[in-house]
């Protein structure tokens, strides 16, 4: 969103997913929580935790027992090592000035089942962003996993009526 406000020559057309301006207070819950997991060095509560806030509930209730352990041994052992700093991030990221800047084509998925980002944050990207089309999909904060294909063709269809 900063790059696309302040160096709109480098940008063509900008898709935002489960995104946000700033944190509310949800988000900064979360975070903390996520901070303080994840500073106990446990990987296993972690995945724990980012499974039940990323995934939304279709995705997660349908999830087989087994195929739930096998997500969390390998969401375990893939957390990055710079997951504390993108987390700390959080806490201090407000682009809310940068808004009306943005005068590329802009679409903001919303994701309406997150447990991360509200969908009242995707709203106020929608209405702030001058022009912004506002996209919602059934998903939690990853649709990318959960409904692949169909936010696949949100994004190609937005990006085939905006191609340069």
């Amino acid at each position: 969103m900063r790059a696309a406000a302040r160096h709109p020559e480098r940008v063509t057309a900008l898709v935002l997913t489960a995104a946000f301006p700033h944190r509310d207070n949800r988000l900064a819950l979360a975070s903390s929580i996520q901070s303080k997991i994840a500073a106990t060095g446990d990987r296993e509560l972690l995945a724990e935790f980012l499974l039940m806030t990323a995934l939304g509930t279709q995705a997660l209730e349908s999830m087989p027992a087994e195929h739930l352990q096998q997500t969390l041994g390998y969401t375990a052992a893939s957390v990055a090592d710079g997951s504390a700093e993108q987390t700390d991030l959080v806490g201090h990221l407000d682009v809310r000035d940068d808004l009306p800047g943005i005068t590329v084509p802009t679409l903001v998925v919303s994701t309406t089942d997150d447990r991360l980002v509200s969908s009242a944050l995707h709203r106020h990207l929608a209405q702030t962003i001058p022009g912004a089309q506002l996209a919602e999909i059934a998903t939690g904060h990853l649709p990318m996993l959960e409904r692949t294909e169909e936010w696949l063709q949100l994004i190609t269809d937005f990006l085939d009526k905006h191609h340069a």
